[in-house]
């Protein structure tokens, strides 16, 4: 057994020419302790905070040669405690394959990767990968890359989703016989990304359809002909038109069918200003996000959703918009302050100040100014491999909050803290050398 790992490596290493290749073994450990009262939603008065400690433990293989390259990662993501200390047949199975892709090199500039991978395009509004997430977002789909030397990039991606093996039919049911409209999880997904850097400027198209299967409403599992699609579309774009200032600008749009008889049209602008004289950066942004204040009762639906991206980035850390909530709602409109100070050679202190406000009105009050919240990030780095981040957010919310909540009568009190220490150290990195 001694000698199976070194002889596996060597095997991998000797495939095709020696030129250009590596074999990286790297590991990202995480554990995350939290204290929740009110993160996500308001909680009530009385009631107990939260606490735990979760953590990610993930190890990852990387290949690359010439024409060619592989890279594997599994993880196990659980709460400290909720694995029996001597493993049983029922236990909740956290360890999964978080990656498992391979790239191959064509022409000049072309390449393709298929398999499980994370998207993650320009500031992961639309399409991220969700890494403050333990478990991390993944799509199982094949890519089609173009990139050249004068800063112009193109992906276009597919994917196609099944629950499992079948000689009949082919169904996509994302909530085991639910509702078949999840938001998350489509039955086929294509994609096209386009992107060109300047020397003071870049900007990026993204247009993506995800399409999602109609099934009986008497069983949820029978598939019935056609399926309903709905089109994300818009622009990102970064300028630097000083030292230390850049401004970045977001539009999107969204169409198509919500569902067989309620159509979609919505939108979302961003528009955020950051400046850096020295080692403080100071920044000004807000956002709309477009909502509906009925519902799609009159056969359209104008909430916009940002499908895939790591929306935990965006819209307050205490995650109350467009994390596993608030679609389909009355919108956003969000504005806010930040300035990230660099305390030290190797720490800092991110502050951020949001103001939220419904974007269309709210069914039983006729005040749309949600609330605000403050966020405090401290991030010191302890060695190459490993940093550790401290946080504490509070929301101070308005009345309006909680009819759009629904809690009567919430706690003074809704805050959220966390420690995380990130350490992601290389195991191997090992390049053979070149034979004479």
């Amino acid at each position: 057994m001694k000698k199976t790992l070194p002889l596996l490596i060597c095997a991998l290493l000797c495939i095709g020419n020696f030129k250009a290749q590596e074999l990286r073994i790297d590991a990202d450990i995480r554990p995350r302790a939290e204290y929740l009262r009110g993160f996500g939603n308001l909680v009530p008065a009385g009631v107990d905070a939260a606490i735990f400690v979760q953590q990610r433990s993930r190890l990852k293989f990387g290949y690359t040669a010439d024409k060619f390259a592989a890279y594997v990662s599994v993880q196990d993501v659980s709460v400290w405690g909720d694995t029996p200390q001597i493993a049983v047949a029922d236990d909740n199975n956290s360890f999964s394959l978080a990656q498992a892709w391979i790239d191959f090199k064509f022409g000049k500039g072309w390449s393709t990767k298929i398999g499980r991978q994370a998207l993650s395009y320009d500031d992961q509004r639309i399409l991220g990968g969700l890494d403050w997430a333990m478990q991390g977002r993944f799509h199982d789909a094949a890519l089609l890359k173009y990139k050249n030397e004068s800063g112009l990039k193109l992906d276009v991606g597919f994917s196609f989703n099944q629950n499992g093996l079948s000689r009949i039919n082919t169904l996509f049911d994302p909530n085991n016989g639910g509702n078949a409209r999840a938001v998350f999880d489509y039955k086929g997904m294509a994609y096209a990304w386009l992107h060109k850097d300047w020397e003071k400027f870049s900007g990026s198209l993204l247009f993506v359809n995800n399409s999602y299967q109609n099934l009986d409403s008497t069983d949820g599992q029978t598939p019935i002909d056609g399926t309903v699609n709905r089109q994300t579309f818009g622009t990102h774009l970064v300028a630097k038109p000083a030292k230390g200032l850049k401004i970045a600008l977001n539009l999107y749009g969204q169409t198509g069918k919500f569902t067989e008889t309620v159509d979609l049209s919505a939108y979302n602008a961003a528009l955020e200003v950051t400046y850096k004289p020295g080692k403080t950066l100071f920044g000004l942004g807000g956002e709309i996000l477009s909502g509906d204040d009925n519902g799609g009762s009159d056969g359209e639906i104008k909430s916009f959703f940002p499908i895939f991206g790591t929306n935990h980035k965006f819209n307050g850390y205490m995650d109350y918009f467009f994390v596993g909530n608030h679609a389909n709602s009355v919108g956003l409109v969000d504005l806010y302050a930040k300035a990230v100070l660099k305390t030290g050679k190797s720490n800092s202190l991110l502050a951020k100040l949001h103001y939220f406000s419904a974007d269309q009105d709210i069914a039983g009050t006729d005040d749309k100014y949600l609330g605000t919240e403050l966020d405090l990030v401290f991030t010191q780095k302890i060695l190459p491999y490993a940093t550790l981040k401290i946080g504490y957010s509070q929301m101070f919310a308005g009345d309006s909050m909680e009819v759009l909540k629904g809690v009567a009568n919430p706690s003074g009190l809704q805050n959220w803290g966390w420690a995380m220490l990130v350490v992601k150290p290389n195991f191997l990195k090992w390049s053979p050398k070149p034979t004479e």
